[in-house]
């Protein structure tokens, strides 16, 4: 009996990776239409509030002036 639960686990679990690693193709292919973000329109709310806080960590204080020559 434990061998062939073992089966059925290892089937279950194989088949729900397959999926997983599946997904990101079947968007691919599905979303190959057209694409996922408009450039015409202005961005969506959510995505405007998410940007001051991707790097909240930074100690930037503006651009680099400098140039740097190459070695």
């Amino acid at each position: 009996m434990s061998r062939t639960r073992n089966m059925i686990v290892a089937t279950g679990l194989l088949a729900f990776a397959s999926a997983g690693l599946a997904f990101p193709f079947y968007m691919a292919s599905r979303s190959s239409k057209g694409p996922v973000i408009d450039s015409s329109k202005p961005l969506p709310p959510q995505a405007t509030f998410r940007g001051p806080y991707i790097n909240t960590g930074s100690r930037d204080v503006g651009p680099d002036f400098q140039s740097y020559s190459k070695k």
